[in-house]
């Protein structure tokens, strides 16, 4: 593979399709031809990264596939009732967006069921997905994300209000958690079989505890126990997924019915390719030159600008990125320090114009995690939250107050 001045994505060709690995995944009255998820990540999954992880991932189809399913970050539920500029502008969508799909936090119900409301009577969106995964700490010490299903009337209520809201047109509400608060207070199979129960069309597992955060190694042994537990909606596995090979062990070892993919394609959207050829029963896997790393973070950055109508604003959001697109290239610490100080596109242009184009692919050293692990920890919950599985008056009071303060994409 070559880059050349017009490349948006490293090149490759649809592939050759062998046995499949996989059915198309189901979601309701959608068909995703690749069983696989982008998940929503905060700060990261924007219409500017989600368009360049949809032409990754085309390029990795069949001719006649259709692509995988690319959610929006997290919007916060009250914000988006209340209608924040914030908010209105992380729901947008690109025309060629198909389905459209957004995530939302809440930890209300009746919040919730106004949040989903406005979205599809509004023709806002062609799929829900419920946050009740998220572990950070400004999320769960409010009660909601991964703390939330403790408490197992509040979250069958959310789901059940989001399902309501949303049956009427047709859009489906999927629901993502994670194994439990911590090893002592586990939530997923109960919730796997509320949100079944309450019409969700879809239940995806992070198998991580939030006190785990990103640390540690998933268990994805979890993930084939809720696939035995929940029979009638697809089971979507989370976690660890660093290549497509990852991802064929996943389903092989847990039987899952697609998986959520987040962290693996930080700095490299086209895994989304790999996934969809490995899953159509192709080896094929993209190995881009340094060239073509560096057209497809200029494109990112181009994305970005036209996303925040703003170049200077864009070519900040792109240094987030910077590390994990040349993740194993020797391109020097001088040169990463100059690229995370870029204010213009001409700038990065200058920058990555003095690069060695014809570098090719490091191999094992662009493997494996991207972003921050972290480490294990206590998480932040609200007073009293694990000393029973109900509510009482004053979480109940607490929860209905936090509602307006998380902001989004937490």
């Amino acid at each position: 593979m070559t880059a050349t001045a017009t490349t948006t994505l490293p090149e490759t060709a649809a592939p050759e399709t062998g046995r499949r690995v996989l059915p198309p995944l189901r979601i309701g009255r959608h068909t995703i031809d690749s069983p696989v998820v982008l998940a929503p990540m905060a700060g990261i999954t924007n219409r500017a990264f989600r368009r360049l992880c949809r032409e990754a991932g085309a390029a990795g189809q069949p001719a006649s596939g259709a692509t995988s399913l690319y959610v929006s970050e997290m919007i916060t539920s009250r914000a988006l009732v209340e209608r924040t500029p914030v908010s209105m502008k992380l729901i947008e969508h690109d025309p060629e967006e198909q389905p459209r799909s957004i995530q939302l936090y809440g930890v209300d119900p009746a919040t919730v069921g106004r949040a989903v409301d406005l979205l599809v009577s509004e023709d806002r969106t062609d799929h829900i997905d419920l946050n009740f995964g998220c572990p950070v700490p400004k999320v769960t010490r409010k009660g909601g994300g991964a703390a939330l299903p403790w408490k197992t009337e509040l979250f069958r209520g959310v789901v059940s209000a989001a399902v309501r809201a949303a049956m009427p047109y047709d859009v489906p509400v999927t629901v993502k958690m994670r194994v439990g608060i911590d090893a002592d207070h586990i939530t997923y199979l109960e919730a796997g079989r509320i949100a079944e129960g309450e019409g969700a069309a879809a239940v995806a597992l992070h198998a991580r505890t939030a006190s785990q955060a990103y640390s540690g190694q998933a268990d994805w042994s979890r993930i084939a126990e809720l696939k035995r537990t929940v029979t009638s909606v697809p089971v979507l596995g989370n976690g660890d997924i660093w290549s497509a090979e990852d991802a064929l062990r996943m389903v092989e070892e847990t039987g899952c019915d697609g998986v959520v993919v987040g962290r693996g394609c930080l700095g490299r959207p086209w895994l989304f390719a790999d996934l969809a050829a490995a899953f159509a029963g192709s080896d094929l896997r993209v190995t881009p030159t340094l060239g073509e790393v560096s057209a497809t973070l200029r494109r990112h950055a181009e994305y970005l600008v036209d996303f925040h109508q703003d170049e200077n604003k864009g070519c900040r959001d792109i240094r987030k990125h910077i590390a994990w697109y040349f993740k194993g290239f020797p391109v020097g610490g001088a040169f990463r320090n100059q690229l995370a100080l870029v204010d213009s596109l001409a700038a990065l242009d200058d920058l990555i114009g003095g690069l060695d184009g014809s570098m090719p692919w490091p191999g094992d050293a662009a493997e494996g995690q991207r972003g921050r692990a972290g480490s294990s920890r206590v998480v932040a919950l609200p007073d009293g939250w694990l000393q029973s599985q109900d509510l009482n008056e004053a979480q109940r009071e607490a929860v209905a107050r936090a509602e307006g303060t998380v902001t989004d994409g937490g």
